[in-house]
């Protein structure tokens, strides 16, 4: 399906996270605290399947060629270890509880229940703009090649939007549409702005080390461990930089 205009697949994943969050939320006063525990944790199992479906392109043809056989996983780990230092230093996650807190207050008008709110924002967020149809879908929307994957995306945030909402109330995970809309719109951004300029191997390296972040978000949404995700948002900029220098060495 040919894009509409530049970011239009963006635009309909806003409104059917906005949708799923209005669905879920209201849904979700019929469910019993245990029945939401129990979608939050389906959730979680989903997400970790899908992070390591993701992750497995590390060992993609394209991203080999282009680094070197048994280099894709350092460029992976050196994009963690690098995003890692770089969202520590910039408090990423401070910054990203701190939007959640200052939506809670004007949406809601009042500090009650803040954490289930930021929880909601936070989870929502990651779980929407780290996966790898965000980035691919993003580009290729740019580069009016089509909104198919970030259709494809929007169902899928749709009824995921619904089982947060259940969980953590309609208003945290309705604001995620935000970080939705300006990360999507960002790599439809950088589509129009360079074109065909980013290679496959570089898609493969974002891919992979968002399918890492993807992980990371499961183990929070299961209570397995709670790692700090969106510190680790700058390594999906040092991916693609790190396949850049890996290639032009190997070459």
């Amino acid at each position: 399906m040919d894009s509409l205009f530049p970011g239009a697949g963006t635009v309909i994943n806003v409104f059917a996270i906005i949708g799923g969050s209005i669905i879920g939320g209201f849904l979700g006063h019929r469910f019993k605290e245990r029945m939401r525990e129990l979608v939050t944790d389906s959730l979680g199992l989903v997400t970790i399947v899908v992070g390591f479906m993701s992750a497995w392109v590390v060992g993609s043809a394209a991203l080999s060629d282009a680094v070197g056989e048994g280099f894709p996983l350092l460029v992976v780990l050196g994009a963690l270890l690098l995003g890692a230092i770089t969202g520590t230093l910039l408090k990423i996650t401070e910054k990203f509880d701190s939007i959640g807190t200052f939506l809670n207050q004007r949406l809601s008008g009042k500090s009650s229940d803040s954490s289930r709110f930021i929880e909601g924002f936070v989870s929502a967020s990651l779980l929407f703009v780290v996966g790898p149809l965000a980035i691919m879908g993003g580009i290729s929307d740019g580069l009016g090649t089509g909104v198919d994957q970030l259709l494809l995306k929007s169902s899928l945030d749709f009824f995921a939007a619904m089982a947060f909402a259940a969980s953590f109330g309609s208003l945290g995970v309705a604001s995620s549409a935000l970080s939705v809309g300006v990360y999507q719109g960002f790599f439809t951004l950088i589509g129009v702005g360079l074109g065909s300029a980013i290679s496959s191997a570089q898609i493969d390296a974002l891919t992979a080390t968002g399918g890492m972040l993807l992980i990371g978000v499961g183990l929070r949404l299961l209570n397995i461990r709670q790692i700090r995700v969106a510190d680790l948002l700058p390594a999906l900029l040092f991916a693609p930089l790190l396949v850049l220098v890996m290639a032009s060495l190997h070459s």
